[in-house]
């Protein structure tokens, strides 16, 4: 399945730029891209992630690109704010790690260039939404980028989670946790439970448990365009958390509704279509912990 698009030269004339206010350096960074790209004659704003102005900017379409500082984190928020109404992100790495960004911090300039210059194209990827169902009313709605995770509370004890894709009764888990992930999100919460690595273009929904107990252990793959709806049965604290957002409480019986996003994640890329498997091993390869040991030991 193709999901991409090229990007035609000059096909930006208005660029926000955003930087996560936790991470050091990332406004005065973005200060200076607003500065190279207005001696280009773009349109460019430079703020906050969370700035009002920016934010309205984004949502009311005056802007044809948001340019994201920061990490990983700071790409599911850019990806929350740009997806609905389909601005493009592009992203620079200022954190630690950065399996979504596609520019280093010392190699935007020529990233820039390139980009203005037309050698750059567009990966759609999936998003999920969820709703979270309370008899016959939906209390909550959610864009998913990464995953939806019901998962039991503050005490020790497992929660019981029936999964039906598509009305039919798919399993029962005994389990800490249940998973519903994209393929983006594949490489996060997921991959750490035990769960496999999808390709970016792919458009299912990923299951997969956290810590069963006794019960179903294995990921599941579901079907393009199915639907999953995850009931919970419990007589203790549970909870829904979309993207690592802060938990919603569960009753018994509760129901989360997962399926495929109408929007689509847009992100900007300059590597060629296979670059997700080239780098992969890289990504797999890092860990922190050991890389900052040995620089101790070094």
């Amino acid at each position: 399945m193709d999901s991409s698009t090229p990007f035609p030269r000059n096909s930006f004339r208005q660029i926000v730029i955003a930087a996560h206010p936790q991470v050091p350096e990332a406004f005065a960074e973005a200060q200076r891209i607003a500065e190279f790209l207005h001696r280009h004659g773009i349109e460019a704003f430079a703020d906050y992630l969370y700035s009002e102005e920016l934010r309205r900017r984004v949502q009311e379409k005056q802007a044809d690109l948001l340019i994201a500082l920061g990490g990983d984190g700071t790409m599911l928020r850019a990806g929350h704010l740009c997806a609905h109404v389909g601005v493009p992100i592009l992203g620079i790495n200022m954190g630690h790690f950065g399996f979504l960004i596609e520019v280093e911090r010392r190699d935007w300039e020529n990233a820039l260039r390139r980009l203005l210059l037309g050698e750059a194209w567009i990966e759609e990827r999936m998003m999920l939404e969820a709703h979270l169902c309370r008899g016959d009313d939906v209390l909550h709605r959610w864009d998913v980028v990464n995953e939806v995770v019901v998962s039991r509370g503050r005490l020790m004890r497992p929660i019981q989670v029936t999964a039906h894709v598509d009305d039919l009764l798919l399993a029962r888990y005994v389990a800490d946790g249940l998973i519903a992930a994209t393929p983006t999100g594949s490489t996060a919460y997921a991959l750490a439970a035990g769960g496999p690595i999808l390709p970016p273009e792919l458009r299912n929904i990923l299951l997969v448990p956290v810590a069963p107990h006794l019960s179903v252990d294995r990921a599941v793959v579901l079907s393009e365009g199915s639907e999953v709806v995850l009931t919970v049965r419990v007589q203790h604290e549970a909870v829904v958390s979309v993207d690592g957002h802060e938990p919603v409480e569960l009753q018994t019986d509760d129901r989360i509704h997962v399926r495929a996003n109408k929007s689509s994640l847009k992100f900007v890329r300059f590597q060629e279509r296979g670059y997700f498997y080239r780098n992969l091993t890289t990504y797999m390869n890092w860990n922190p912990t050991v890389e900052k040991e040995s620089r101790v030991r070094g």
